[in-house]
């Protein structure tokens, strides 16, 4: 999807109304099975109701807001554990995976056909729509497609004329009692919302092909963003969650007690995001945490 332009296409199909994305009854026929690892693909899948196509899930990982997908479907084990044997069972056609599988990616090719359906470099939104038209090419549901992105961009159009300017929001994971900052298209290129400058003299970390800018409580006071959004992945994977009360408190302690603490769904944005229902929930959950 080379050159996609969004504005363009939304412009284009602006009447066609969501409900009438697909017909599932007709899509229903066309297309593979599908096992998909990767959460965003298979909400995508559901929006241009093509669900029936997904033979089986990673119970494990399933956020809250997927549950009702796994009724009938087979566990397929955890993302970074595939169970080959569970796949197998599944009769899968198509496997969709990203980075968390690694090298057990590999080994479910001998199964099926496996598909990276991890972003590429570039704008988000644009890499994003490649992705989902690279997806519905495969169930002959390319204009359900451009039309779910064209209603997806408006929607997001509409969610960022309802912020307030000039508002500065930081983004950081936390785990296990520790934070880092978090680069997260959906605020920072979605919704233009400002990210503060870190400070001079805070180190960034790599760990393999990632980098990592630890944070602590008294570099986000100093770092004086107006909200502070937290990606609790602790929680997302069944840890001890944040105590955002106790955390409200350390920053005022430091003297950042004007600073709003909002955590988000943990495995919403942890273990899922780049999928037509995630991000119009993302940014929904963005609005209102500004907005509280």
């Amino acid at each position: 999807m080379k050159g996609f332009n969004i504005c363009a296409l939304a412009l284009a199909v602006a009447t066609l109304p969501l409900a009438g994305l697909a017909d599932a009854e007709t899509q229903a026929s066309q297309g593979p099975r599908v096992v998909s690892y990767d959460w965003g693909s298979v909400d995508t899948l559901e929006a241009l109701g093509l669900e029936s196509h997904v033979a089986g899930l990673p119970y494990q990982a399933a956020p809250a807001y997927m549950q009702h997908l796994l009724e009938d479907r087979i566990d397929v084990g955890g993302l970074k554990t595939p169970d080959a044997e569970a796949v197998s069972a599944a009769e899968p056609q198509l496997i969709l995976v990203t980075g968390r599988q690694g090298e057990a990616a590999e080994s479910l090719g001998e199964i099926a056909e496996v598909v990276d359906v991890s972003l590429a470099e570039g704008p988000y939104f644009d890499v994003f729509g490649d992705k989902v038209l690279g997806l519905a090419e495969r169930f002959n549901a390319e204009t359900e497609a451009e039309v779910a992105l064209a209603n997806l961009s408006e929607y997001i159009e509409q969610a960022r004329a309802s912020l307030p300017e000039a508002l500065s929001v930081m983004v950081v994971t936390h785990n296990d009692g520790n934070f880092s900052l978090r680069q997260e298209p959906v605020v920072n290129e979605l919704l233009q919302l400002t990210a503060p400058e870190v400070p001079e003299g805070v180190e960034s970390v790599q760990r393999g092909a990632r980098i990592f800018t630890p944070l602590t409580p008294e570099i986000m006071v100093r770092m004086s963003p107006d909200a502070l959004l937290v990606v609790d992945r602790s929680s997302a994977i069944g840890g001890k969650p944040l105590d955002v009360s106790a955390l409200q408190d350390t920053l005022a302690d430091q003297g950042g007690e004007s600073i709003k603490v909002v955590p988000l769904s943990a495995d919403l944005w942890y273990l899922s995001g780049d999928g037509l229902g995630s991000i119009r929930t993302q940014v929904a959950e963005v609005v209102e945490a500004i907005g509280r």
